[in-house]
């Protein structure tokens, strides 16, 4: 009988290194000999992926309908990838999840949590995570982090206030306190192979 395949999630606020640490954290699970699929979100499949430009880039929408789009992205996500790939045993690793949605939309964009978490029940029959790692940066050091990495432009949804993205960091840490079994909190301000190690540190009692 093979392993069973497990789900794991990073998340965080903008600018701690989530989409470096993706394809490090999946590197370091493949030389341990496990199937990993690496994936985002908004994204991870082809309707997923039409409803990303949407979301990020081609205009501005209201929370509710900002929460509606995540959902159903998340929805062909969830049926399309993830649960496939789970059911055949293997490890998914995903650059965000709901959690993020909770926190945007629900927590710093006022729409509260359990609308969000009724959205994920409908679209996706509830799925979680079986762990999520928080990335956690200083304020200061995550702003500078997320400017440098978008010399090109900032995405919509990355480029509000700063008031936005303390509540969306504050959402987070309510979530981490509220299920403390799933979440672990990691230090981000390390250099990235340490930041890794602390992701596969955070991990071991998951692995077979």
């Amino acid at each position: 009988m093979s392993a069973p395949g497990r789900f794991v999630t990073l998340e965080g606020g903008e600018g701690v290194g989530k989409s470096t640490q993706l394809k490090a954290l999946a590197a370091a699970l493949r030389a341990r000999g496990l199937d990993v699929v690496e994936t985002r979100e908004p994204g991870g499949s082809p309707g997923a992926e039409a409803i990303r430009r949407l979301l990020l880039h081609d205009l501005d929408w209201t929370p509710e309908a900002e929460a509606l789009l995540f959902a159903a992205a998340r929805a062909d996500h969830v049926a399309r990838t993830i649960r496939p790939a789970l059911e055949a045993g293997k490890w998914v690793v995903c650059d965000r999840f709901v959690d993020s949605s909770v926190a945007y939309q629900g927590g710093a964009g006022g729409l509260g949590f359990e609308t969000i978490w009724r959205l994920h029940e409908a679209g996706s029959h509830g799925l979680k995570p079986d762990r999520t790692l928080l990335l956690k940066l200083p304020e200061s050091e995550a702003a500078r982090r997320a400017d440098d990495r978008d010399t090109a432009g900032k995405d919509l949804i990355g480029g509000r206030g700063t008031d936005y993205h303390a509540a969306v960091v504050a959402a987070f840490d309510r979530l981490a306190a509220e299920e403390p079994d799933r979440y672990r909190t990691v230090d981000a301000s390390g250099a990235p192979v340490e930041v890794t190690d602390l992701l596969v540190t955070a991990l071991e009692d998951l692995l077979p």
